[in-house]
């Protein structure tokens, strides 16, 4: 198994051998892009699996594929005892954790958060790239960010009532599932101070978990951040509106658009969100890592997911506390 040492940086195919714990949609889509890459691939699934390198438990994949990244990709409500099984098993290597972190309070007793990342790739939208650039030394005014799309819609050919998103035990619903807007929200305007919130399982949709929440949120950079998550948009959008006090700029993540003002186009490129996950591993395996949300900021998203199911919960401002953040 992988002796912590960072992985070799080579050109030549095989240059890395990743395991992949979790073989579902996200565990599948990471070990396709991982191997076009040029890295040899291992994966860890209860589910048989045809893969030439399968193994049933974490154990077995440490022990016999020997890896030197690992990347945790099944459900939410199993990251915390994967991360732990992987540390025991001695592998002191980059891990990437398939977002969010882990679920509201629950941490694995002996993990440090060295050498651990989590899979926020939008950090690597390349819209979002040029807006956090655009916003360096801007003083922010208010911010919209949103994300909304039908469940039903996501996964075609099963049924979303069995997906994880659907099931309470498997760390599902909108909040968990769209926590992408929660990182980097923080990530572009600071670290949050106090959110209000409503939400919760509001629509026809025959699942366990919640489906809408909004929440206002003041941070550090931003004091008027509003936030609007859902599974039940007919139409798919995704992006945010930030004013400042010199402009507006209206990021479109589904179009790939970046505007200003009165509808100055930015000039971004269109994109592929498989290039997303792409320059996430190329960052971590081979750097530079800035972008990459590392397990500090990741525990303040859990932290955030808390504190809106919280002050939806009892209607109320919830405000953040470091000792928070430690309990997560």
């Amino acid at each position: 198994m992988g002796s912590g040492n960072s992985p070799k940086k080579h050109g030549a195919v095989g240059m890395t051998r990743a395991l992949v714990v979790g073989f579902g949609s996200i565990g599948t889509r990471h070990a396709r892009l991982l191997a076009e890459m040029g890295h040899t691939i291992g994966i860890v699934s209860r589910r048989p699996c045809a893969h030439d390198s399968s193994y049933a438990t974490i154990a077995d994949g440490l022990a016999q594929f020997r890896p030197d990244y690992v990347v945790i990709a099944n459900e939410t409500s199993a990251h915390c005892r994967t991360l732990d099984a992987v540390r025991r098993g001695g592998f002191t290597g980059p891990i990437l954790v398939e977002k969010p972190l882990w679920d509201v309070g629950e941490a694995p007793l002996q993990i440090s958060g060295d050498n651990i990342f989590v899979g926020y790739n939008l950090r690597f939208h390349p819209v979002l790239i040029a807006l956090n650039a655009l916003l360096a030394g801007q003083n922010l005014v208010s911010a919209e960010v949103f994300c909304g799309s039908y469940l039903p819609d996501w996964r075609p050919g099963r049924d979303y009532r069995q997906t994880a998103s659907a099931l309470q035990a498997h760390g599902g619903g909108a909040l968990r599932d769209l926590s992408h807007e929660l990182d980097y929200l923080t990530w572009l305007f600071g670290p949050w101070r106090r959110v209000a919130a409503v939400g919760g399982r509001l629509s026809p949709l025959e699942i366990e978990t919640d489906d809408v929440q909004m929440a206002l949120i003041e941070t550090e950079r931003c004091r008027a951040v509003s936030l609007s998550l859902n599974y039940v948009e007919r139409k798919p959008r995704r992006g945010l509106i930030v004013t400042t006090t010199e402009t507006t700029l209206i990021a479109d993540l589904e179009a790939g658009t970046l505007t200003r003002g009165q509808g100055e186009n930015i000039g971004v490129a269109p994109f592929d969100m498989d290039e997303t996950y792409r320059a996430q591993h190329r960052a971590l395996l081979d750097g530079p890592q800035h972008h990459i949300c590392n397990f500090g900021h990741a525990l303040k998203v859990v932290t955030l997911v808390a504190a809106i199911e919280k002050a939806g919960r009892h209607g109320v401002w919830v405000a953040h506390t470091e000792s928070e953040d430690a309990r997560s």
